[in-house]
């Protein structure tokens, strides 16, 4: 199993970026996603989540309505659409597989998943 994100990279504020995670090994069409980010000094955070049916997601609230989840089956792909980014949002960007196939829900504590990318980083600084 493996997950490898992309898109990465230095933004200003006000900017948007679009991360992209591919899976490889993975029943990726039957597995939840989660996309989770990690800051210098601060512990992992969850950032937000889609369902394996791609037909719910869930964002944490210091996120909401700025970013956006989508997948695609075809292409084994889970993205993480950031727009109107602030300095708060720099850190380090990770997605992650659910260990349960078909959840019914958008698992959102660390512990429901078991597969990780390496992560990307996300720069936000004028």
């Amino acid at each position: 199993v493996q997950l490898v994100e992309s898109g990465g990279g230095l933004v200003q504020p006000g900017g948007s970026l679009r991360l992209s995670c591919a899976a490889f090994g993975f029943t990726f069409s039957s597995s939840a996603m989660g996309w989770f980010r990690q800051a210098p000094g601060k512990e992992r955070e969850f950032v937000g989540g889609i369902s394996w049916s791609g037909s719910i997601t869930y964002y944490a609230d210091s996120v909401k309505g700025r970013f956006t989840i989508s997948s695609d089956n075809a292409k084994n792909t889970v993205y993480l659409q950031m727009n109107r980014l602030k300095p708060e949002d720099t850190a380090v960007y990770f997605c992650a597989g659910d260990r349960s196939l078909r959840r019914p829900v958008v698992p959102i504590g660390g512990p429901a998943f078991d597969s990780w990318g390496q992560g990307t980083q996300v720069t936000v600084s004028a």
